[in-house]
């Protein structure tokens, strides 16, 4: 499974709308679609928050491991 994927699957699991998590991140909700469909790179800032936020590793949102 690919980041973008992952990205998607927790946002929605969480029941969080785009415009929320681009608030958490400090940007739009546009620029956060944007790294959901994979338009954009996401920064590793951002990857950072987000680990954070979902209480996740970065390998795992990377899809590089199924351990959360």
């Amino acid at each position: 499974m690919n980041y973008i994927r992952r990205l998607k699957d927790l946002r929605e699991d969480s029941d969080y709308t785009q415009e929320y998590i681009a608030s958490v991140l400090g940007t739009s909700q546009t620029m956060y679609a944007r790294y959901e469909r994979g338009a954009n790179e996401l920064p590793i800032r951002h990857l950072i928050t987000l680990c954070k936020l979902y209480k996740v590793s970065s390998d795992y949102i990377l899809g590089l491991s199924n351990s959360k």
